[in-house]
């Protein structure tokens, strides 16, 4: 199952280059936060892959560390599109449940709604495979 995690690291990290790509194309630099998204993301995915040479499962719970932190910075780079959209914030966690039905309603880019729906995905396999490991140990 460890692979099979690894192959949906690949595709998010994927999705995640078409959205740089874009984001570039358009003229924009790169702010912090997409920075630190990336990093974090990257970070994930190469302790994971240490995990699943080693099989040292501190390096899973590692990775789910950081995908768990850049899943956060990429609700707020979410929640920050939704504004602009809407022009307005109507505070935190209304904007963060505007966003969310922005992706369902298909207000957002297909790209970011890929990218945001398939964070779970990964999030949550990954969250599985550690602790199953974590029992198998």
């Amino acid at each position: 199952m460890e692979h099979v995690v690894t192959a949906l690291f690949a595709i998010q990290a994927l999705a995640g280059v078409v959205l740089l790509i874009g984001w570039w194309r358009h003229g924009r630099s790169v702010a912090p936060r997409v920075l630190t998204h990336v990093a974090l993301g990257l970070a994930g995915l190469v302790t994971w892959v240490t995990f699943t040479i080693t099989g040292a499962v501190v390096w899973g719970w590692i990775a789910f560390a950081a995908i768990t932190v850049g899943n956060g910075v990429g609700d707020s780079l979410m929640i920050r599109r939704f504004r602009r959209q809407r022009g307005w914030s109507g505070g935190m966690w209304s904007d963060y449940g505007g966003a969310i039905a922005a992706v369902f309603k298909g207000r957002m880019p297909a790209i970011v709604g890929f990218h945001a729906l398939f964070a779970g995905v990964v999030y949550f396999t990954t969250l599985g495979v550690c602790i199953g490991a974590t029992m198998e140990a």
